[in-house]
């Protein structure tokens, strides 16, 4: 198992870093202005983002990537340490185009969709162009149990129509969102079977935003979520990702890398996180010391860094994983790092607020976005509780009966 970067990865993540640096990070608060009292994207970001695709500083999430399309196609090992930058803002990774849920989006065309289909599609996504949205979630089903799909896809001589309900679809409520790839069920399918993926201009008729939706106060600002109406919304048979019935095999293609991605991006938060503890424990005085002069201070901040760093050798690891024996190989490690990098950004994010006082509870800090992330992270793509299933699921029983157990000193 081998963690060291190659020289490729270490080239792209100083230059991702210099960018950050140099013209990233100074609009910031530019962007908190912006994204207050406006929706879609301000000009300056267009700027931006040309500026970093001009520079190769594109598509780096894509392990997958053909030579022909534009970006790097890094592997999830070389990615890790970038999309740590690009998750110290939440707005950031879509400056580099390797935001989800477009990302996630295009390794699925990639690898589902059809010549034509990726041409329609796909090519757009990679150029940057439009935006897109996955819709799988829904309001009045319990989704932790992902085969349990309401949503029905009747067939018809031409093509499919679907009727339903679809919310936190994200991505959804973006201006500039122009598709998404929905999961529904075949109405003449048993319970739990015949879930089938569609790709869905957002244009079509009886397609409706019900609402812009936001988690905990929390307003995504790279893939803004909504609910949404199906009213015998119709589309072609070329509509048709993948293969009938096997929806859900294509919705599963694409969370492995999004939740592996989600974790590197959330471990970059908790690195600005700790950031901020530091430079307001230095700052701040209560009866005359410094807060960083008290023990319990100190205490937080060098237990967040032991998390971080744990939760960071799980991520690599996963990502080492993927890159050297596929999606199939690495689900349990997807979940323990699905399952462990939310609670370490929870538990630095809780103690960043007790240190800030009242003023980590306003919008002047980052931090009241990033707790309700923080805090949503252990529901989307998989709830803790299914996670930990499957983990447990995958634990080998004991070759014996307990009471023969050679480690017991004692037989029972």
């Amino acid at each position: 198992m081998d963690f060291e970067f190659s020289d490729r990865s270490q080239d792209i993540t100083a230059r991702v870093g210099a960018f950050f640096e140099t013209h990233v990070l100074p609009r910031n608060r530019d962007w908190r202005d912006w994204s207050e009292n406006n929706s879609g994207d301000p000009v300056w970001l267009e700027d931006l983002r040309a500026k970093a695709k001009s520079e190769g500083l594109w598509n780096m999430g894509l392990s997958g990537l053909p030579e022909s399309k534009p970006g790097q196609g890094l592997s999830n090992l070389e990615f890790a340490p970038i999309a740590e930058i690009m998750g110290r803002l939440a707005w950031a990774p879509v400056v580099f185009n390797c935001h989800a849920p477009d990302v996630p989006n295009m390794i699925t065309l990639l690898e589902a969709a059809t010549p034509d289909q990726q041409a329609q599609w796909l090519d757009p996504l990679l150029d940057g162009s439009v935006r897109s949205a996955f819709a799988m979630t829904e309001p009045a089903t319990a989704s932790s149990d992902a085969r349990n799909i309401a949503m029905r896809i009747d067939k018809t001589a031409t093509g499919y129509v679907m009727n339903g309900r679809k919310w936190f679809a994200s991505g959804a409520a973006h201006a500039n969102c122009k598709f998404m790839i929905v999961i529904g069920a075949m109405s003449d399918a048993a319970p739990r079977s015949g879930h089938t993926a569609l790709i869905v201009p957002m244009d079509t008729a009886g397609l409706k935003q019900v609402r812009k939706l936001r988690f905990m106060g929390w307003d995504e600002p790279c893939s803004p979520m909504a609910e949404l109406e199906f009213n015998n919304v119709e589309v072609p048979a070329s509509a048709l990702l993948g293969v009938e019935g096997q929806g859900f095999a294509v919705a599963q293609t694409r969370l492995g890398p999004a939740r592996v991605h989600h974790c590197m991006r959330a471990i970059g938060l908790a690195e600005t996180v700790i950031e901020m503890m530091v430079a307001r424990a230095s700052e701040r005085r209560a009866f005359n010391k410094t807060l960083g002069e008290y023990d319990t201070v100190q205490g937080w901040i060098a237990r967040s860094r032991i998390e971080i760093e744990q939760a960071r050798l799980i991520v690599l690891k996963c990502a080492w994983l993927l890159d050297k024996k596929g999606h199939q190989s690495a689900w349990r490690d997807v979940s323990i790092a699905k399952v462990a990098v939310p609670a370490m950004l929870n538990g630095v994010i809780d103690r960043a607020v007790q240190l800030f006082g009242a003023l980590g509870g306003t919008d002047d800090t980052p931090l009241p976005a990033a707790m309700a992330w923080a805090r949503a992270f252990r529901i989307f793509d998989g709830p803790d509780e299914v996670h930990l299933r499957q983990i447990f699921r995958q634990e080998k029983p004991a070759s014996g009966p307990l009471a023969d157990s050679p480690y017991l000193s004692k037989p029972i």
